[in-house]
């Protein structure tokens, strides 16, 4: 077999892969992220040349940086003949062979599903397929969800992304690789496993659409889909028009006048410490959404588009990299950032958190207390607190004002989600105690879980 190399650059926070694939002088680069800092730094390690750029579909959960790679490296950039872009690029459709060297090549493959334009590219080496990358098609014991171009094409596209993973399969060995982009906890995954590579046999055995039959297949893939980012509704428009350059330029500083001021706005002041860290002591106002976590999902998704978002932190790395991770959904510069001290001698500008653990919080449970569970509703069907009331973490800006009286005690899985709840209740004036504990401790302390249908 030809020795060419698949590298992965992963992008755990939104559960997605971009790869670059080469024969040790030119490289193919699939589905890149935003920032395309990454892929040329990677490039330039391996020393080999980016002759292609290519996108396996227009992307719901991020923003591109393939135009911008490829115009920065001189790149072919396929995208698929029937997307609408407004760009120049080299329009590929079904079949279509591309030499990328004499070592290395792709084979277009529509494979629509996940979008209507949807493509696979499989990899050929001098004698035999390598593998394939797949995108949002055939994903690790799952596939791409198919009702992210609303849920009136939902069902037709499952049936789509039935027959387009068995032809994937029907035109590969068991051996050769798969490769795709969601799967890792992105929103545009249909379900989440914990597989960290693959192939073509052993998705045989365990991919639902390559053991059921199409009528199973559609059924059980609508019936597991949940809710996705608010945000993914502006990704394809840019991705459309095609995202330019990248700006990672440093934030514009706020002093401590204009951080009191935006705070005392309402603005989304937010602290990007651990959730631990924030509890202890925070400034008073502000919000959590530690690094630690999903930050760009779940402030993506909260906060309204558009609205001017400040950063603070404890270094200015950590800044940049939230700014980083804000970028590649789209949310290209916040107002302003800060590094305050948080050890500093202001107490009136000082709040704390209080937090608990399910056994803490079957000590002193009154009856008076609300249990707020922040879950999304696939997770609250599953299994809930009996007492608990539901709404869903980016829900809860418009449904602040339903809330009963009472202390708030306010949990999620494991704990990210309900700090980040928690600290939105506080600045709104409610009483509330972040239950910074694993759901599972709940029923193994004395509270009842019941199932929704």
């Amino acid at each position: 077999m030809s020795e060419l190399f698949v590298e992965i650059l992963q992008t755990s926070s939104l559960g997605d892969r971009s790869y670059l694939a080469h024969d040790g002088r030119v490289a193919v680069v699939v589905d890149p992220q935003r920032d395309i800092d990454r892929v040329l730094a990677l490039a330039g390690r391996l020393g080999v040349r980016v002759t292609h750029v290519v996108e396996t579909h227009l992307h719901n959960d991020y923003v591109s940086g393939g135009l911008a790679l490829a115009r920065v490296t001189g790149a072919s950039y396929l995208v698929n003949a029937a997307d609408a872009v407004d760009f120049e690029r080299v329009p590929v459709t079904d079949g279509l062979l591309v030499d990328v060297s004499p070592l290395m090549s792709l084979r277009v493959v529509a494979t629509p599903g996940h979008t209507f334009h949807h493509l696979s590219y499989l990899l050929l080496g001098s004698d035999e397929p390598v593998g394939v990358f797949t995108g949002g098609s055939l994903l690790f014991g799952t596939t791409g969800r198919t009702d992210l171009l609303g849920s009136s094409h939902a069902a037709s596209l499952a049936e789509h992304q039935h027959h387009s993973v068995r032809r994937l399969a029907d035109l590969l060995p068991d051996g050769a690789h798969v490769w795709p982009t969601h799967g890792f906890g992105s929103f545009c995954s249909a379900g989440q496993t914990d597989a960290t590579s693959s192939t073509i046999g052993r998705e045989r055995t365990a991919n639902p659409a390559l053991r059921l039959e199409a009528p199973d297949f559609v059924a059980s893939t609508l019936a597991g889909l949940d809710r996705y980012p608010a945000y993914y509704a502006h990704m394809g428009a840019r991705n459309s028009a095609g995202a330019d350059l990248i700006d990672l330029s440093p934030v514009r500083p706020a002093d401590a006048a204009e951080l009191a001021t935006r705070i005392g706005a309402g603005e989304w002041v937010v602290d990007l410490r651990t959730r631990k860290a924030f509890a202890e002591r925070h400034l008073a106002g502000t919000l959590s959404f530690g690094l630690d976590g999903a930050l760009a999902t779940w402030l993506g998704w909260m906060a309204p588009w558009g609205a001017p978002i400040t950063l603070l932190g404890e270094s200015a790395e950590q800044v940049a990299e939230a700014q980083r991770e804000l970028a590649r959904i789209g949310i290209d510069r916040p107002a302003a950032a800060a590094l305050p001290d948080f050890s500093g001698p202001s107490a009136s500008a000082f709040a704390s958190l209080r937090t608990a653990t399910w056994a803490g919080f079957a000590a002193v449970i009154e009856e008076s207390d609300v249990i707020l569970d922040i879950r999304l509703p696939n997770e609250w069907r599953v299994g809930h607190v009996a007492e608990a009331i539901h709404v869903p973490l980016p829900d809860l800006p418009s449904a602040l004002g339903t809330l009963p009286p009472g202390t708030i005690w306010v949990h999620c899985a494991s704990g990210y989600r309900a700090a980040a709840a928690a600290s939105y209740l506080q600045r709104a004036g409610r009483s509330v105690v972040h239950i910074d504990d694993a759901f599972p401790h709940a029923a193994a302390n004395g509270f009842a879980v019941v199932t929704s249908p």
